[in-house]
């Protein structure tokens, strides 16, 4: 058997432990052959793809981002998209194909397996944390770790100046990162794209923190929105899977504070710095245990699934049900982190 391997979306620490642990068991225990399609769904439709053996695998565990490269292509908006994916895995005589992605990435596997009878299986990723049907997601706790330790940071100099700290992290739809970073990093405030808030109550919390003699920082997801606003875009463009490019709301907020309490405030924007470097210890343990899962999947026939972790467990699931809707942040989870506001 040929397995072709991909990485889609947006770049995560983990991807290549993924894909290290498919090639080494996938050779090493069932014989099989790999290929690598660059840059993820745009490698396949072009036919863009580099052999995958153990000694190309060895030393890419601790790397960030991912050795096969990453785009936002969706075959079923691309000119003769699903036509080029079947041309060259024909090509290559590629059997099955393991997808790993996040919520567009995943979609496309789902369709083209569903619609078009070709073998998928699925590994989840994203740093936001927000496909359903699986407790985490590898790069989660990376960039988690990677916005605590600067909201650490960011404290120092906020008392030294005694303003307002906004830090603005990832999370389109869910705030997963917001929530775990800003409760691990003692922020004043969490703002997250579940719910919306109130401008005078973040108000409210500053101005009681600068009472009790301590320099506020607040966190905020890039898709939070005010109780009568909408969100803030960096531009009006959009990928081809119609995203929007957010960014932009912590500049809001600080501008709003500022004129309102009369309070300095700064803001710090993390963006894609979340995303970068060396994956966490759990991350790299994560990841390399969906890789092996995954290879079993195609070893079993089990295409349409995805690997999942439940608990401790690796199951499999229906990719279809992974992306039907986006894990996001219960409220009453948001209200425990409550008690720290203010």
């Amino acid at each position: 058997m040929k397995v072709g391997v991909l990485t889609g979306g947006g770049d995560c620490p983990g991807l290549n432990a993924v894909i290290r642990a498919v090639v080494r068991k996938g050779t090493q225990e069932y014989g099989y052959g790999f290929i690598g399609f660059k840059d993820g769904w745009r490698g396949v439709i072009q036919g863009r793809a580099v052999p995958l053996d153990i000694p190309a695998v060895r030393g890419i565990l601790p790397r960030g981002g991912t050795v096969l490269g990453a785009s936002r292509t969706n075959p079923f908006t691309t000119e003769n998209g699903v036509r080029g994916i079947r041309e060259n895995l024909a090509k290559y005589e590629v059997d099955a194909l393991v997808a790993i992605g996040g919520e567009d990435t995943l979609g496309v596997a789902a369709r083209l397996h569903a619609e078009h009878g070709i073998p998928c299986v699925g590994v989840p990723k994203t740093i936001d944390n927000d496909l359903s049907a699986t407790d985490y997601t590898f790069g989660f706790d990376t960039a988690v770790g990677i916005a605590t330790e600067a909201i650490d940071r960011l404290h120092t100099t906020a008392e030294s100046h005694m303003r307002v700290l906004v830090v603005e992290v990832m999370g389109r739809h869910a705030g997963w990162i917001a929530l775990h970073s800003g409760l691990a990093g003692g922020a004043n405030v969490i703002l997250i794209p579940e719910q919306r808030f109130d401008i005078d109550q973040v108000c409210a919390w500053v101005t009681s923190r600068f009472e009790a003699s301590y320099a506020p920082i607040v966190v905020v997801a890039e898709g939070a929105m005010p109780t009568d606003g909408d969100l803030v875009l960096k531009d009006a463009t959009t990928d081809s899977f119609g995203h929007v490019r957010l960014s932009g709301v912590g500049e809001w907020l600080a501008r709003e504070i500022s004129a309102r309490t009369g309070n300095e405030a700064r803001t710090t924007v993390l963006g894609h710095v979340q995303r970068g470097g060396t994956p966490s210890a759990f991350d790299r343990w994560l990841a390399t245990r969906f890789g092996l899962h995954a290879i079993d999947a195609v070893r079993d026939g089990a295409f349409g699934a995805m690997v999942a972790l439940r608990g401790t467990d690796i199951v499999r699931v229906p990719i279809t049900e992974a992306t039907a809707k986006l894990k996001t942040v219960d409220p009453a989870l948001y209200a425990e982190a409550g008690v720290f506001f203010g």
